[in-house]
């Protein structure tokens, strides 16, 4: 999966959806799939911090799957599952308090 010069990163295969992460684990952002989301999403996660490299974690999951609630540095964010299953991760490990 290649991303648009926009967000100037070529997203590695091996990568997995931020939808597919179980909460309590932390990955880092690989990128964002922007051939299956509308580019102004696509803008607006970049915006908010779903950058290449950033380190994210998913801390809770509403039953069904929509929203779930991820941290980025100090940033809590809610997504929609569309919109989480657009940004790539890898590099899974279970967070400890």
């Amino acid at each position: 999966m290649v991303a648009t010069a926009e967000f100037a990163s070529v997203i590695d295969s091996s990568a997995q959806s931020l939808a597919d992460l179980p909460p309590e684990v932390t990955a880092i952002v690989a990128g964002i799939d922007t051939t299956s989301i509308a580019p102004g999403v696509a803008r607006r996660l970049a915006e908010i911090g779903f950058l290449p490299g950033e380190t994210i974690r998913v801390l809770a999951r509403v039953p069904g799957g929509n929203p779930i609630a991820v941290r980025i540095g100090t940033s809590t964010f809610a997504l929609r599952r569309h919109e989480a299953a657009c940004v790539r991760v890898h590099g899974q490990q279970v967070f400890r308090r």
